[in-house]
């Protein structure tokens, strides 16, 4: 048989074996060189109009080379990040990284597997970093789990368990349709938006999420949430879950996990714990007691790549019931058929616990990053990360132009520049524009949220490379800052 348009076949691997691997130990090179040298470049900067233009250019049709691709990364690419690995990087809640998680994250491309099941390593190490997980967080050996993207995929993985484990019907064959009973669930003002979503995804609609108030602390207010289940109840309305806060977004506060873990346990409902970041704090002796209760979740959700420093992206979520998580996920049509010997053999198939089938190996970075430090270590620079947070709470109570708007209740810290005679609305411009200021010199990235009406800049420490001094720094620029946008507002 003739196949002509075989005759000259082609892949994807280098003609130039040792070219490519001359390039590779360049690039390893320069990215240690770029983590090492981080203090000497500003947090962030502005990305220039012709950087950007740069990227509206047509897809390449011919061949550029390896280096040409190298060439354009490190001058187009590579000095303008979102700044996180720097030591002064504050905003949101993201973590850093570690060199070696780089080049974890190069030898889980290397093996390239799909992590959806069959039987190969990279299931049985993701199931060890499972296993981990939950005995770092106090839950049952027996319990499921699976890693995924972060905390807005980990809380839509509990959440779909928890509706369809409580809706009292074959909710995956008959969907939500089939009940007139409208199922409705509970948490915080100071919930995470991703909760939000995930009800909104589950065809609950907004509607169905109870925003319950917080006390002055930020934390949930049990009598209102207790109101609220009576209320609707009352109403013929089916609660089914109650999300609890190990560490808001906002202001770092936790809600009283154990007396929610009672209330579900009394009113029959799922107990969903968002941990997103707050719930590593239990790796430390010292703060765990703070997070007493969350062990008693049915269901958890965290990231790794927030308060454990590992590069993006891992999440996970933890369910009590294993049973329960894979029957809310679990399907096997013929091509996925499970085998006793060959490929398809073994028990490990994530794509029964969750929305993907096609899953990268993240749990390679986890299992190397905890072989590398130990969690006593991991323990030891969460407490750092609040022991920091107190140090700068201190600075900012001892300084008089500075003004906190909240407690600090554990990694976060809220507060502003305040001058004399300016209003609540004047202060929250002079503050918006001095957090700008401030991220466009290149010298701190604090975020921002609003507080009682309040602009605050908003400090949240994930960051391993973060020293004592630059919250000394950091106080002293937003003072300087704040002094020179105050006496410019009264000339005008």
């Amino acid at each position: 048989m003739d196949y002509p348009e075989l005759d000259h076949e082609e892949g994807l691997d280098p003609q130039d074996w040792a070219a490519m691997r001359e390039l590779g130990h360049h690039m390893v090179d320069d990215m240690m060189s770029y983590l090492e040298t981080v203090r000497e470049r500003p947090v962030w900067q502005p990305i220039p109009a012709e950087v950007k233009a740069h990227f509206q250019q047509p897809v390449p049709t011919e061949a550029q080379g390896a280096a040409q691709a190298y060439a354009e990364f490190t001058a187009q690419i590579l000095p303008y990040p979102l700044g996180n690995i720097h030591p002064r990087f504050w905003g949101w809640v993201i973590g850093t990284g570690t060199p070696l998680g780089v080049l974890a994250e190069m030898l889980a491309a290397t093996m390239n597997p799909n992590v959806g099941g069959g039987e190969h390593i990279a299931n049985y190490v993701e199931a060890q970093v499972l296993d981990w997980c939950k005995q770092m967080l106090g839950y049952p050996a027996e319990a499921s789990g699976i890693l995924v993207s972060g905390g807005s995929m980990a809380n839509l993985v509990g959440l779909t368990v928890a509706r369809n484990t409580m809706a009292g019907f074959d909710l995956r064959e008959q969907g939500l349709q089939a009940t007139t009973r409208k199922l409705v669930l509970y948490g915080s003002v100071e919930m995470h938006s991703s909760v939000q979503k995930a009800v909104e995804l589950l065809g609950l609609g907004n509607a169905a999420l109870r925003k319950i108030p917080v006390n002055a602390d930020f934390e949930i207010e049990i009598a209102a949430l207790e109101t609220a289940i009576a209320a609707d109840k009352a109403a013929g309305y089916q609660p089914f879950c109650i999300v609890g806060n190990a560490g808001t977004v906002n202001t770092g506060a936790i809600d009283d996990l154990s007396q929610l873990a009672d209330i579900c346990q009394r009113e029959g409902l799922w107990y969903h714990v968002d941990g997103a970041f707050g719930a590593l704090a239990a790796l430390s002796p010292a703060l765990r007691p703070r997070l007493a209760g969350m062990e008693r979740a049915d269901s958890l959700a965290f990231d790794l790549h927030k308060w454990m420093y590992m590069p993006y992206e891992v999440g996970c979520t933890l369910v009590r019931n294993a049973e329960d998580h894979r029957r809310a996920f679990s399907l096997t049509p013929a091509y996925l058929t499970h085998g006793e010997r060959g490929m398809a053999a073994g028990s490990l198939w994530f794509s029964d616990y969750g929305i993907q089938l096609s899953r990268g190996f993240r749990a390679l970075k986890v299992w190397m990053s905890i072989k590398e430090h130990g969690l006593d270590k991991y323990a030891r620079i969460i407490e750092q990360n609040v022991a920091q947070c107190r140090y700068l709470t201190a600075l900012v109570e001892a300084t008089p132009e500075l003004e906190l708007l909240a407690p600090t209740a554990l990694n976060i810290v809220c507060f502003r520049y305040v001058a004399a005679g300016m209003s609540d609305e004047q202060l929250n411009a002079l503050n918006h524009e001095l957090l700008i200021q401030l991220q466009e010199a290149g010298i701190a990235a604090p975020s921002s949220t609003t507080l009682n009406g309040r602009f605050a800049i908003r400090v949240a420490n994930t960051n391993q490379r973060s020293r004592r001094e630059d919250f000394d720094l950091l106080v002293r620029e937003v003072v300087r800052f704040g002094k020179t946008l105050a006496a410019t507002s009264r000339d005008e």
